[in-house]
């Protein structure tokens, strides 16, 4: 699966995207981010506080209950505000 990282999320992390192989047992995007914040201390920054993260997949926002199935892509990014 591609993961996409934006903002300080990418910075935090150091790379803009990954092609991952997630194991089995990850279904939804909260999941995905307990797994990833197992991945090493720069994942544990980001993911520490899953509030301050929002996802998106395959181009649309989600709710961490977001089942991954058939997803191709996951993208995780600050809170955004507008204006």
């Amino acid at each position: 699966m591609k993961i996409r990282y934006f903002a300080w999320v990418r910075e935090r992390v150091g790379k803009a995207d990954e092609d991952l192989e997630l194991p089995a047992d990850i279904a939804t995007v909260g999941d995905l981010m307990v797994w990833l914040k197992r991945r090493g201390d720069e994942y544990a920054q980001v993911f520490d506080n899953p509030k301050f993260i929002r996802a998106a997949i395959d181009r649309h926002h989600v709710r961490p209950d977001a089942i991954l199935r058939g997803a191709s892509e996951i993208a995780f990014f600050p809170p955004m505000t507008g204006g």
